[in-house]
């Protein structure tokens, strides 16, 4: 056999085995249990907003990445597909409302549909940033 015909098959079952160590210990990770992880941050959701939306990069080193529990006052419960999103307005933007975004945990969906405008709640879920109008907070569970 050729040398590069051997050094071609060799790179061919390295690769083969990378993509099976990708797959078993990254890809089919377990993920976090986020309904049970305990909050870094406990704060108002108009704090969590204004912090962001007068310096992204410092609140970006407090929240990003991190459990927060949310309270204040719902203004409205959106659903898209199988999503469920509990808003908090804080204002208006070019594109309309701007304010926290707060996806919920699929297990929380019927119980967040019931939720009330206008009443006050409390939420706890991982926070992944500043859209440019809104905190996105994501797998969220409610906390009475």
């Amino acid at each position: 056999m050729k040398t590069w015909l051997k050094i071609l098959l060799g790179l061919c079952v390295l690769g083969m085995v990378a993509g099976v160590l990708v797959y078993f210990f990254i890809y089919n990770k377990p993920h976090p249990d986020f309904e049970n992880l305990t909050a870094d941050f406990s704060l108002s959701a108009e704090k969590l907003y204004k912090a962001y939306s007068t310096n992204q990069a410092t609140a970006n080193q407090l929240y990003l990445g991190k459990m927060i529990e949310l309270e204040g006052q719902l203004s409205r419960i959106e659903v898209a597909d199988s999503l469920v999103i509990a808003v908090f307005v804080f204002g208006q933007g070019d594109f309309g409302d701007t304010g926290i975004r707060c996806t919920m945990l699929s297990k929380y969906n019927e119980e967040a549909n019931k939720l009330k405008p206008d009443g006050t709640i409390r939420i706890k879920g991982f926070c992944t940033g500043f859209s440019g109008s809104d905190v996105i907070v994501e797998q969220c569970s409610l906390h009475y």
